[in-house]
C-alpha cells in the first residue's frame, strides 16, 4: 500500500471513530451519557435497563475494537501485533465488563468516578491510544 492510500485509510478510520462518538446518543442506548455530563458526583444513578445498557455497551466496544484493529493493521502491517491486540482487547473486555456490571448493579455515589473511568475504557477507543505508541516504540526499538 503506498503512502497516500495508507493516509486516506487512516483518515477514514479515525473519521469513523469520531462519527461514532459524535452520534453516540442517537446510535446507542446509554442513560449514563447525560448522567456523566451533569454534576454526577451529587446525583443518584439514573434509571436503566441493565441488559440493554450492557448489550449496547458491548456493541460499542466491538465496533471500536474492530475499527481500532483495522487502524493498527493499516499502520503497522503486522499480523502478530494484531493477534496480540485481539488478546489485549478480549482480556480488557472481560475485566472491564465485570467491573462495569458491578457498578451498574451496585451504584454508590463514592464509586461514580471509578465507574465513569471504567465505562470510558469500554465506550471509547482508549486502548488504541495505548497500543499505537507502544507498538510504534517497540518497532522502533527504543
Amino acid at each position: 500500500m503506498d503512502k497516500y492510500k495508507k493516509y486516506i485509510w487512516l483518515f477514514f478510520l479515525f473519521g469513523l471513530l469520531v462519527l461514532l462518538r459524535a452520534f453516540e446518543s442517537e446510535l446507542f442506548y446509554d442513560p449514563y451519557l447525560q448522567f456523566f455530563q451533569s454534576d454526577y458526583l451529587y446525583l443518584d444513578s439514573p434509571r436503566r435497563e441493565v441488559l440493554k445498557v450492557t448489550l449496547f455497551t458491548t456493541l460499542r466496544f466491538l465496533i471500536n475494537t474492530i475499527i481500532s484493529l483495522v487502524i493498527l493493521y493499516v499502520f503497522f502491517k503486522d499480523a502478530s501485533m494484531i493477534k496480540f491486540s485481539v488478546i489485549v482487547y478480549a482480556i480488557s473486555y472481560i475485566i472491564l465488563l465485570g467491573l462495569f456490571l458491578y457498578f451498574v448493579l451496585n451504584p454508590k455515589q463514592e464509586d461514580y468516578f471509578m465507574f465513569f473511568n471504567i465505562r470510558r475504557f469500554l465506550i471509547q477507543p482508549l486502548i488504541l491510544l495505548l497500543l499505537l505508541p507502544a507498538f510504534y516504540y517497540q518497532r522502533k526499538g527504543v
